[in-house]
C-alpha cells in the first residue's frame, strides 16, 4: 500500500502486534509507545510561525482524512501523535496520517 497516496476508511480492530514493525519501518521517525498505544513523532521549527504553519497543514491534512492527531505546540515544536480510538490502539489509519504528515512540506523545515 502507497501510504502517501492512501485514504483512511473507517478501523475498528487495532493492527496484529507482530505487524507493526513492518508499519514501522514505513514512517521513519515515528516511534511507537506502547503502553499508550500510540506512535509519535516530534518535529522541530526555527520559530513559532513555522511550527504554526505546520499545525495548520496538519489540522487541513486530518479533516480531510477524517483522522485526528494529539498534537502538542510550543515555540519551535510540534508532537504529534496517532491513535486510533475506537480501535484501542494502531491501525493503518495511524500510518497513512503520519506518512502524509512527514510529506507535509512544512515538514521539511523541520
Amino acid at each position: 500500500m502507497n501510504l502517501l497516496l492512501a485514504q483512511c476508511t473507517p478501523q475498528h480492530e487495532a493492527l496484529p502486534e507482530a505487524q507493526l514493525q513492518s508499519w514501522l519501518d514505513q514512517v521513519p521517525g515515528w516511534l511507537p509507545d506502547a503502553e499508550r498505544q500510540l506512535i509519535a513523532r516530534a518535529f522541530r521549527f526555527d520559530n513559532y510561525y513555522q511550527t504554526m504553519a505546520f499545525v495548520d497543514a496538519v489540522a487541513e491534512l486530518a479533516h480531510a482524512q477524517d483522522h485526528h492527531p494529539e498534537m502538542l505546540v510550543s515555540y519551535g515544536t510540534c508532537t504529534v501523535s496517532f491513535r486510533t480510538h475506537s480501535a484501542g490502539g494502531l491501525t493503518a489509519n495511524d500510518f497513512i496520517c503520519a506518512a502524509q504528515v512527514s510529506a507535509l512540506p512544512e515538514a521539511e523545515q523541520a
